[in-house]
């Protein structure tokens, strides 16, 4: 059995970090929206006891440069490349989808439906993959909150817009206090929280939405290990995807491959048999 391992958007900078990048089956770029952003104010990101917080607000160069300057150097790198794309109305998805579109360097685009950190666009989350699915045929993954009383339904409105796939699950808004002032420690007070304590919510998420649609899911939230990894995979996860932990080990993708092989071998009785049944891209 074999598990595609990629990184959450946003954990990962290829072009600093080339080596990492190509030990990932996939690498996802940060979010990229159709204008230039200079991001939130910081500070960005707090450590906390069992996680991470960030509020970068999708800091980044805009669609036109990123196709123009950061593509071709990703495309050097040799890995399967999947664009995220993210906006504020059903027009930003749109545009950002229609300039990637009929470029073979990019095999997929993973809608960011569920920033945290952001202002959220007017439309739904099935609005806006509906109008990315207009514009691309390109395989198209929808990212979801974990913030929502349903993500069954939300996965089932999505896949109905056109989604082929969906990412499980974007980091849960929460708030660290600095213990001597009491004040947030970020400087947009609240902010996109990861790490080993998001696994148990990733798990349900995936849980139920691979209970309510047959498409391919990409599972993230808490993944430190080859264990965390095949929980993800007996959930109903179809890849693993990467992200506080690349902040503190680099050789994370290899090692946590070779951990979920071994997992896999102790344990192969105990996976699902529906495990890995459709691929990634069309």
């Amino acid at each position: 059995m074999t598990v595609p391992i990629l990184n959450a958007s946003g954990c990962l900078d290829a072009l600093v970090a080339p080596d990492v990048a190509r030990s990932l089956d996939v690498f996802v770029t940060k979010t990229i929206t159709p204008e230039p952003r200079r991001g939130n104010p910081p500070v960005r990101i707090a450590e906390t006891d069992h996680g991470m917080l960030n509020s970068i607000g999708l800091q980044g160069p805009g669609i036109d440069t990123f196709v123009a300057e950061h593509l071709p150097r990703l495309a050097e790198l040799g890995t399967t490349l999947w664009v995220s794309v993210g906006g504020f109305s059903a027009e930003d998805f749109r545009r950002c989808c229609d300039e990637l579109e009929g470029d073979e360097r990019v095999a997929a685009i993973e809608l960011n439906l569920s920033c945290p950190n952001v202002e959220e666009a007017p439309e739904t989350a099935a609005e806006l993959v509906a109008a990315a699915r207009a514009t691309t045929s390109k395989t198209l993954y929808a990212k979801l909150s974990p913030a929502q009383w349903d993500v069954a339904a939300a996965a089932r409105a999505v896949v109905d817009a056109g989604a082929d796939g969906l990412s499980l699950v974007n980091t849960i808004r929460g708030l660290a206090l600095d213990p001597a002032t009491m004040t947030p420690r970020l400087g947009l007070q609240v902010g996109g929280y990861s790490g080993p304590a998001l696994k148990p919510v990733a798990l349900a998420c995936v849980h139920s939405c691979a209970a309510a649609v047959d498409v391919p899911i990409v599972g993230m939230g808490g993944v430190w290990s080859g264990l965390d990894a095949l929980e993800l995979v007996a959930a109903g996860a179809s890849a693993v995807a990467l992200g506080t932990v690349l902040f503190a080990d680099p050789f994370a993708p290899a090692r946590v491959r070779a951990e979920l092989g071994a997992e896999v071998a102790a344990r192969r009785h105990a996976i699902p048999s529906t495990a890995l049944k459709t691929p990634l891209s069309r």
